[in-house]
């Protein structure tokens, strides 16, 4: 088991969480005595009881007084909405964090290096970006603004890597497009990156860039979530 800087109990839940969401532990499997599964796993008795409560809590496993404790019954829907949100929180958080890397970064050399044609062709594309617009037309300009900001970035190698970004980020950007609200947040967060950028102002362009990304994150996750099979 990996340790990181969370809590041995929170590792131990996250281990036995897998396991029973895998499977390998099945529904009415009873769980080894306290002092065995704390010895199997080289963790505390009270580590180990800080992660039975949280896995109790989760309707996870049954404890009951002198029985010890059972892996709860969970259905096949219930344990495929699960793998379904994990993976979808991991893509979301990957695609965010090579954002996050990538595209503030753009926004301030925009805002040092745009030419006059650069900034009427964001103007142009923030011109035609509208809330009311269906997905697939306002998703086409999100990857069009984006893409003529590394253009105004004048680096080729930034144009480049952004067109390889939005291919790997197209998932979690189609989630963020899908509903009027996420499609009204893309565009007024296009409007302030381009204050900052026709303002010549690098530092709050950055920043508006990372708001930007903030909030598509939280929209993206929402709506994946609601989207996910019940």
């Amino acid at each position: 088991m990996l340790r990181r800087s969370r809590s041995v109990g929170a590792e131990v839940a996250a281990h036995l969480e897998r396991l029973i969401t895998s499977g390998e532990l099945a529904a009415g499997d009873r769980l080894p005595a306290e002092r065995e599964l704390a010895a199997s796993l080289q963790v505390s008795r009270a580590s180990l009881r800080e992660a039975m409560f949280e896995l109790e809590s989760k309707k996870l496993i049954e404890r009951h007084q002198g029985r010890g404790s059972v892996v709860a019954d969970i259905s096949e829907d219930v344990a495929q909405l699960y793998e379904n949100l994990s993976e979808l929180d991991v893509e979301i958080a990957n695609a965010t964090e090579l954002r996050d890397l990538v595209e503030p970064r753009i926004a301030q050399l925009a805002a040092l290096r745009a030419a006059d044609s650069n900034l009427l062709s964001l103007e142009d594309v923030l011109a035609r970006s509208q809330e009311d617009l269906g997905p697939a037309e306002s998703l086409a300009l999100d990857v069009e603004f984006h893409t003529l900001l590394a253009h105004a970035a004048q680096n080729p190698l930034l144009v480049t890597l952004c067109t390889m970004t939005t291919n790997w980020t197209r998932r979690t950007r189609e989630l963020s497009h899908e509903t009027e609200q996420g499609r009204r947040i893309s565009v007024e967060g296009h409007r302030a990156i381009y204050g900052a950028v026709v303002a010549r102002r690098p530092a709050p362009a950055g920043a508006a860039m990372e708001r930007h990304l903030r909030e598509i994150r939280a929209i993206s996750t929402e709506h994946g979530h609601r989207r996910a099979p019940s």
